[in-house]
């Protein structure tokens, strides 16, 4: 598949995967495992979209507020240094801490490109039409791949910074991360440069609330996935006979999101043939969330063969954006 609408084109890096056969098979695999878990990936239909959108302006969830900041007070300046030929973006999303880079790429007559990587198509239809109407200077190569087997095939166009922002990076668990890491390292060359949102170790009232907000917003983001499998796969899971709950692992550095039966559950899921029994009490994970030691990220980003040239924070230490070389 292409298309080209003017100065945005998007193309194919691999075939696209059958989404109702894979979230068949995630779900089945996921609930008859011990604990049950089922993928975050599923909380993103189009109101899971829009619920995170509005967890991102509560004043418990910090991260988008402090990296935009970082991102603002030094975009010029890592521009000016780097001097890049296009933005690579893992992940479209909505685009609004893409812009302040690339505004600073064009105030210094630098690169024009935006080139977004996303699995989902209309991520990437949004962004790059959005972009391309707000910058009548900007052109927008958008790929359609896989994060962890696609980034290096992304065709270069010249010296790129890539960006992997908003700590999405801590929604894979700590064995996870290795391939993922080595396959981004796959996709900096020599003159690239790598920049890493991660959300730092704080104390744990903090982290915690921003995944348990006083409105429950978050509470009903979590609960949302469990409407997207009903939806899908002829399902009769009752929301109000879960709980959310959040907590925080220090040994792994990660939050973990569940969702908790109140009560005895048993549910029909028609598409997969069979029936869901919870005991009171009972979690089902749906969530990593983990955060990271400058030290720690360091060490990660050397195995897969980059090295941390800088770590720009915000005056709490809360939240940093890496800056990483091959």
């Amino acid at each position: 598949m292409k298309t080209s609408v003017n100065r945005f084109t998007i193309e194919r890096l691999s075939e696209p995967a059958d989404f109702e056969a894979q979230l068949l098979r995630d779900v089945k695999a996921g609930l008859t495992s011990t604990p049950k878990t089922l993928p975050s990936i599923y909380f993103y239909d189009d109101y899971g979209s829009e619920l995170f959108d509005q967890i991102t302006e509560l004043p418990e969830y910090y991260l988008t507020r402090l990296e935009t900041e970082i991102l603002e007070r030094h975009a010029d300046e890592l521009i000016a240094r780097f001097r890049p030929h296009e933005l690579m973006e893992i992940g479209a999303g909505f685009a609004r801490k893409t812009r302040i880079l690339l505004s600073a790429m064009h105030r210094a007559g630098l690169g024009d490109a935006y080139v977004p990587i996303d699995v989902s198509v209309a991520a990437l239809e949004d962004a790059g039409a959005a972009l391309t109407d707000a910058y009548e200077w900007l052109t927008v190569r958008a790929y359609v791949g896989d994060f962890g087997t696609d980034l290096h095939r992304v065709p270069r166009g010249g010296n790129r910074i890539v960006a992997f922002l908003g700590s999405t990076l801590g929604n894979l668990s700590p064995a996870e991360r290795p391939a993922f890491l080595a396959e981004v390292s796959a996709s900096v060359s020599q003159g690239d440069v790598l920049l890493l949102g991660v959300d730092l170790i704080k104390d744990e009232a903090t982290m915690v609330a921003a995944y348990d907000d006083s409105q429950g917003v978050s509470a009903a983001f979590n609960k949302n996935i469990l409407t997207v499998i009903n939806r899908s796969l002829g399902g009769d899971l009752p929301l109000d006979a879960f709980d959310h709950e959040t907590a925080y692992f220090p040994v792994s550095g990660c939050m973990k999101q569940s969702l908790r039966a109140n009560r005895d559950v048993a549910a029909t899921l028609d598409a997969v043939g069979i029936v869901i029994e919870f005991a009171k009490g009972e979690p089902m994970h749906t969530e990593w969330s983990c955060k990271f030691t400058v030290d720690g990220i360091s060490e990660e980003l050397a195995t897969s063969g980059m090295t941390v040239v800088d770590v720009l924070t915000d005056s709490n230490d809360h939240v940093a954006l890496i800056v990483a070389t091959k």
